[in-house]
């Protein structure tokens, strides 16, 4: 029977039990931005019942003992792993929910104005991600690949791989801010009594789209981008 460990960081829990993903995001507790907090801390900091919440991640834990394959993928396959499981994601959905909350703001904006608000900060979160995954795919990325094959330090553009990724760090944590304003907005993703089905699968897909950004974040801020650092620094402490 596994126990979970309250003095073990929220980022370290999502490594060691992917499956918990979804139950941090239910309880509020951000393991990407802010993933380096223990459990304790973070539910001291937000109210949180720590032997509650400890007993439940401990049950879920102990329903899913097989372990993700991206938590020990080398720096390559797990750059590839984002791409094609969150990135393409990504792709996919911001342009459907744009098109769908258009269509649930003409249908409903009358009724309920906040729609206007909900659409505003989707549309910053669009505007942020996507010029983001362009930067990781065409830039960051080919970096990682290069020095994954590279016996000595690359001559990159931009000098150190620490540059780019600070750029994604802070892109990252204005992502989290934009997800967080939307799950206020949208009083937690509950659609109004009156709404129809499409308002309720706008809803759906728009916490389902902050789930899967909380750990794609999560993936990179703490598994990719510190063994991508550590790569480097292995490659410069044998250039002689």
């Amino acid at each position: 029977m596994t126990l979970i460990d309250d003095t073990m960081t929220l980022a370290a829990l999502v490594s060691t039990h992917p499956e918990l993903a979804r139950e941090l995001e239910r309880w509020g507790l951000d393991y990407c931005c802010r993933g380096n907090r223990t459990l304790a801390d973070a539910c001291a900091a937000t109210g949180l019942d720590e032997s509650t919440i400890v007993a439940e991640l401990s049950a879920v834990t102990n329903q899913h003992q097989a372990r993700e394959e991206w938590t020990t993928m080398s720096a390559v396959d797990l750059v590839d792993h984002i791409v094609a499981t969150h990135h393409v994601f990504l792709w996919d959905e911001l342009p459907r929910l744009t098109a769908l909350l258009a269509k649930v703001t003409l249908a409903h904006g009358r009724n309920h104005p906040e729609l206007r608000q909900v659409v505003e900060t989707f549309d910053d979160l669009r505007a942020e991600l996507e010029p983001h995954m362009l930067k990781e795919e065409r830039v960051l990325f080919p970096m990682v690949k290069q020095l994954a094959t590279a016996s000595t330090p690359p001559a990159f553009h931009c000098g150190s791989v620490r540059n780019p990724i600070s750029v994604m760090l802070r892109e990252h944590d204005q992502a989290g801010a934009l997800l967080a304003r939307l799950r206020i907005e949208t009083q937690e993703y509950a659609p109004p009594e009156d709404s129809c089905a499409s308002y309720e699968a706008c809803y759906r897909a728009l916490a389902e789209l902050e789930a899967d950004t909380h750990l794609h974040i999560h993936k990179e801020n703490n598994l990719l981008f510190p063994m991508v650092v550590r790569m480097e620094a292995a490659l410069s402490s044998t250039d002689y």
